[in-house]
């Protein structure tokens, strides 16, 4: 006895079959991890990156503050001579891009509390003592990221300034 195949009986086939075919589909694993390693490493790639930027900032920051109080060393060891103080200021780090501006000046005031009012030379200050003489050095340097990213400029103008008294 032979037994036809109707048409029901082919589709009940198929679906058995996609059945089982997507089971193991559903089921399989293997390459789970290269999807996973693929989607990650690039993260992970960026953080690395990021993290080495800002790390690149803060070091030229601090390449910034150092040379503008070389500066100030100078100039309290050797006096006022600008020409002089910005060339301490620029070999005092290896980067190439610093730049002091404004110039160095140098002037006569009262130290009060955090701040210094500026005086005529040879004046008496509010507490008695005479007017100093003082200098004020500044150091600039742009900081240009590793990466465009997006939501952050990528340009960072870096700036230090500071102020000693002579005498």
């Amino acid at each position: 006895m032979t037994t036809s195949h109707t048409p029901e009986h082919h589709c009940l086939q198929a679906r058995s079959m996609f059945r089982r075919v997507l089971e193991r589909t559903v089921n399989d694993t293997s390459g789970v991890a290269a999807v996973e390693f693929g989607i990650i490493v690039p993260l992970l790639m960026l953080m690395v990156v990021a993290t080495t930027d800002i790390g690149m900032g803060f070091y030229r920051k601090m390449q910034v503050e150092g040379a503008s109080q070389a500066g100030a060393a100078w100039a309290i060891k050797n006096g006022f001579d600008a020409n002089a103080i910005s060339n301490a200021v620029t070999s005092a780090t290896s980067a190439q891009t610093i730049n002091v501006s404004p110039a160095p000046v140098q002037f006569c005031g009262c130290a009060s509390g955090s701040s210094i009012s500026t005086m005529t030379c040879g004046t008496t200050c509010p507490g008695g003592a005479l007017a100093g003489t003082y200098t004020t050095i500044s150091a600039q340097m742009t900081y240009n990221t590793i990466l465009p990213y997006g939501l952050f400029p990528s340009t960072y103008n870096l700036s230090s300034q500071s102020t000693v008294r002579l005498q």
